[in-house]
């Protein structure tokens, strides 16, 4: 495996690649993102990951400086999940002039938008220059960020990049709890609380699946519990899985989406879920 740190480097490296499948981090990684590397993997192209702590996708008070950085146990990881090359540039390397946002559609400021504001633009930026930098045939996310990658989906179609999105199922621990990166800054406590987010999906997406159309009913008993318990709620949300808007009354194919701190830590998740026609 080769560790790169500079464009000109990676350009080189991948000259005349056609088959490239890429796999984009903050680093910090877990059995999820080793995950997405074995999948890709077996496409039988080069594998590419980046590690990058992107800035432009903090906000003010957020977890910027103490997000952790772990380069060297990353790579470990990656070498044995066969990845190819690890990019990981600096921020200079990354946005060598003045930081550009790119401007997305209105659904970037609802759910986590409305509480990161800014924070999907500077997803997209980063993940857009870092398609040009590699310039993969094939990308792969987890669903874990299902409104990042519906986003992500979408800046591909607009832009009329030549790169196929593949979308990996969300790694859970056995207790359900989705996994991520920030689960570390949960205390003993706060982790054996974690999982109640999921279960709380579940039962939504049990009723769901069972005929119940209320699905602000639901929003509020979920938002509910989670209180309850500790949680300050961001929201819990029935949203049409086409367009992560409210669904229409004949719309059979949704997802529940959520987003709550526990603690410190902010959690999200999801479920999707169909009815019935």
């Amino acid at each position: 495996m080769r560790l790169i740190h500079s464009l000109a480097e990676l350009r080189a490296t991948l000259a005349g690649e056609r088959d490239t499948a890429f796999v984009p981090t903050m680093g910090n990684l877990h059995a999820g993102h080793i995950g997405l590397v074995e999948q890709v993997k077996a496409l039988g192209g080069p594998v590419v990951a980046s590690i990058f702590v992107n800035p432009l996708q903090f906000g003010a008070g957020e977890d910027f400086q103490r997000y952790p950085r772990t380069l060297p146990a990353d790579c470990e990881q990656l070498e044995a999940a066969g990845c190819d090359i690890v990019f990981a540039p600096d921020v200079h390397e990354m946005y060598p002039e003045a930081q550009t946002f790119h401007v997305l559609p209105p659904l970037a400021d609802q759910l986590c938008g409305a509480f990161r504001p800014g924070h999907f633009s500077g997803v997209a930026t980063v993940v857009l220059k870092l398609f040009n930098m590699v310039r993969p045939a094939t990308a792969i996310f987890g669903k874990k960020d299902y409104q990042q990658l519906f986003i992500l989906k979408g800046l591909a179609r607009q832009f009329n990049l030549p790169i196929r999105i593949l979308e990996a199922a969300t790694a859970r621990a056995p207790d359900g709890l989705a996994l991520s990166s920030r689960n570390g800054y949960l205390g003993a406590a706060e982790r054996a609380e974690a999982p109640r987010l999921f279960r709380l999906l579940t039962e939504a997406a049990a009723a769901i699946a069972a005929g119940s159309r209320d699905f602000a009913g639901l929003e509020r008993a979920a938002s509910a519990d989670l209180a309850a318990h500790g949680w300050r709620v961001d929201y819990v949300s029935v949203r049409a899985q086409a367009t992560l808007l409210a669904p229409a009354t004949d719309c059979r194919d949704l997802v529940i989406l959520a987003a709550a701190r526990l603690g410190s830590t902010r959690l999200i998740d999801n479920l999707e879920v169909s009815t019935a026609a």
